[in-house]
């Protein structure tokens, strides 16, 4: 809708409709999921039976809450460590190539950037499937010809960080690259001719620029590290992230403690966007 020309109050009522139900059909399975968290019932939905905090805190045969679950919490705790570490290294890679496509011009640069973007065309699926023969075949030739037995080349932590940060950098490199491009190449100049070198130019006159942009390319790569299943579920070891625990649990066992993790992630998620949204306002 352009709000300078003039519209019918039928389409405004209709615009104000649309987005009231967007937005109610978004937000309606969080906040069931939230309340369901406090649900005193071993049913994983309704009916509500009365508020409580078992699912969070009780340690009993009956009944297992979510900070008593030493198995959840692990598995919560691997996939805290592997979205750091994803996120960090996405990050890193993907500010240097958005850089390096926006800023430098060299040969078959297009047919680089298209594998650049190639992850995000290729279902998750597919990613995870062709990363674990990948890595299967070179750590099988290397152990059978070369005796050398890499842990990173089998299912595992480390496979699970490698397999996230192929599209993980990606989306991160965008991300950059999107706020590159309002960027005044003079400014980089400017310190060229007061004799600073490339670098220098880039790491005080670039980077700060830039600064929002890494901010939301970590959030964001962290996000969807914390919540990647397609591709996670194929490289995963014998300590599997949150989304894989949950997805083993919920085949044989539904109690609300998986409402109780969903409410903590909504909670997480929901601090760390307003910290980015508050860092990106402070920062313009």
């Amino acid at each position: 809708m352009i709000r300078s020309l003039p519209n019918s109050p039928l389409y405004k009522y209709g615009f104000r409709v649309y987005v009231s139900l967007f937005f109610i059909f978004l937000l309606i399975p969080l906040v069931a999921v939230s309340v369901l968290a406090f649900n005193d019932t071993t049913s994983i939905t309704l009916p509500w039976k009365g508020f409580t905090l078992d699912w969070f805190f009780v340690d009993s045969t009956e009944r297992l809450g979510l900070f008593a679950d030493e198995d959840l919490l692990n598995s919560i705790w691997v996939s805290l460590q592997t979205s750091f570490l994803m996120a960090t290294l996405s990050t890193i890679v993907g500010t240097i190539a958005a850089l390096l496509f926006e800023s430098f011009n060299f040969r078959f640069k297009k047919i680089f950037y298209f594998f650049a973007i190639a992850p995000l065309v290729i279902p998750g699926v597919i990613l995870g499937i062709s990363i674990l023969l990948a890595s299967t075949y070179v750590g099988g030739w290397l152990d059978t010809n070369l005796g050398i037995d890499l842990e990173i080349f089998g299912p595992g932590f480390w496979l699970v960080v490698l397999g996230q940060f192929s599209f993980g950098a990606t989306y991160a490199m965008l991300l950059v690259a999107a706020r590159l491009k309002k960027f005044d190449p003079e400014l980089e100049d400017a310190a060229l001719s007061l004799k600073a070198t490339r670098l220098e130019s880039i790491w005080y006159i670039t980077i700060p620029f830039l600064k929002p942009a890494i901010i939301g390319a970590f959030v964001i790569a962290f996000l969807m590290s914390f919540s990647n299943f397609n591709t996670t579920i194929f490289l995963v070891g014998s300590d599997p992230t949150l989304p894989v625990d949950l997805y083993s649990r919920i085949k044989f066992s539904s109690t609300p403690v998986l409402n109780a993790v969903s409410f903590m992630i909504v909670l997480l998620i929901t601090i760390v966007a307003t910290i980015s949204i508050f860092t990106k306002k402070q920062n313009k």
